[in-house]
């Protein structure tokens, strides 16, 4: 049986010209089907009404940011919101070639200071772009203290439980140095990525040079720190290096770490409030 069939013909009936060679999935997605077709183009699915909303809102994203950033990022070509029923609507978009900057990868790439340069000059340009002005309607502001605020009573009662004394108060320390701070949330939210990971940062393997990113599906108005936080996989001292091209980086340093610190524990919540134990085991492994 072709599972891709009714996605196929859900593009067709709004691009009746659209021929499909070839498709498949590529990946089990947790929010979205997503396929490749005929080699070249990524469409995605929405699996969840909630999810065609937020799809919707990421392709008005696209589309704005696209003249402002130094970076290819999905480009929609194919737009379906029309019709919000899931397995109807969609987003389709050339894909960009390249593969995912794992730490792996990042280990073979000799000049890092130039991908330090492409890497900082690409998050300067996102969380400058005026995207108040760009999209009709109000983005979602994350971020806030009261939000992490709300995140850390969440952890202290699903997680402390399961946890070590000692990393109990570790934890607590870590949340409580930053959100008694009041200095810490005086920052404009700016456009941010939100997940802006090994994953989703796309490299050239031959000219190890970026290529591009993708997934903007957690992209709101927000803290620059939480997009730079995502960067320490590669080691504080290339993050350093991106300083010297997005300076204020080192303004909002104590936040990098702060958040940096509360990836695993965002991941465990996770396995704990959707009953995925293997998010919970590997979110909690530093602290049992």
């Amino acid at each position: 049986m072709d599972t891709t069939r009714p996605f196929i013909q859900a593009i067709r009936a709004t691009y009746p010209d659209f021929i499909a060679n070839k498709a498949h999935f590529l990946e089990d997605g947790q929010y979205n089907d997503v396929l490749l077709v005929n080699g070249r183009a990524i469409f995605r699915f929405p699996r969840y009404p909630g999810g065609v909303e937020q799809l919707a809102l990421e392709t008005k994203i696209l589309t704005a940011v696209q003249p402002f950033l130094p970076l290819p990022v999905p480009n929609p070509s194919f737009v379906q919101f029309a019709n919000a029923t899931v397995g109807q609507a969609f987003m389709g978009y050339e894909m960009i070639p390249g593969e995912p900057l794992y730490p792996a990868a990042f280990a073979q790439i000799g000049d890092k200071a130039t991908l330090a340069a492409q890497l900082a000059e690409f998050l300067q340009a996102l969380h400058g772009v005026p995207i108040q002005s760009l999209v009709n309607e109000p983005l979602p502001v994350s971020d806030t203290r009261e939000e992490w605020l709300e995140v850390y009573g969440r952890i202290q009662t699903q997680l402390f439980p399961y946890m070590r004394l000692d990393a109990c108060k570790t934890v607590a320390q870590h949340f409580e140095s930053v959100l008694d701070d009041p200095t810490q949330y005086n920052f404009p939210p700016v456009l941010r990525h939100g997940d802006f990971g090994t994953g989703n940062l796309l490299h050239d393997p031959a000219t190890q040079q970026m290529s591009g990113v993708i997934d903007f599906g957690f992209a709101v108005l927000g803290d620059p720190a939480f997009d730079v936080a995502g960067l320490l996989t590669y080691g504080e001292p290339f993050v350093q290096q991106m300083v010297k091209h997005y300076p204020a980086i080192a303004d909002f340093w104590p936040r990098v770490h702060f958040y940096k610190g509360t990836f695993a524990l965002l991941e465990a919540l996770y396995g704990a409030e959707h009953g995925d134990e293997a998010a919970f085991n590997r979110g909690l492994e530093g602290y049992v």
